[in-house]
């Protein structure tokens, strides 16, 4: 499957190992993530680069090609979010984890859509066990 992976990058990095891990994982379960520079080291200076057009549009445009989304929402990010918005609007199923403790707003939590699912972990191996469930949902 096509999976847009969604990560903080301005927001805050504190979660970027975990990024790393959950990529890796579903790469490795032969997912293809065109997102999954974002959850490297480097991923704010490649980010630079680019002007907010560009960014914006090669995103949405990852978005309406996947086949889901799956966000890492521990660390808050309009950036996020947004993807999230976007990818509800235009009817891709949707996978939020968190990190059991974290506070998520209740825009994310509060929606009812029948494509977003919310899940907490506790362990990174807890969060790629949820992602590839989702997955396997689809």
């Amino acid at each position: 499957m096509n999976i847009y992976f969604a990560c903080s990058i301005t927001g805050g990095r504190e979660f970027e190992s975990t990024y790393q891990t959950i990529v890796a994982a579903l790469e490795g379960s032969g997912h293809t993530i065109p997102t999954s520079h974002l959850a490297q080291a480097e991923a704010m200076e490649a980010e630079r680069a680019l002007s907010p057009q560009d960014v914006y549009e090669r995103d949405v445009n990852w978005i309406r090609e996947c086949d889901a989304l799956i966000a890492e929402v521990s660390v808050p990010s309009h950036g996020v979010g947004y993807e999230i918005a976007y990818a509800l609007q235009v009817r891709k199923p949707v996978l939020c984890i968190y990190q059991e403790g974290r506070r998520v707003s209740k825009m994310i939590t509060g929606n009812a859509d029948d494509l977003l699912k919310i899940s907490i972990y506790q362990t990174v191996e807890e969060a790629i066990f949820k992602a590839q469930s989702f997955l396997d949902s689809l």
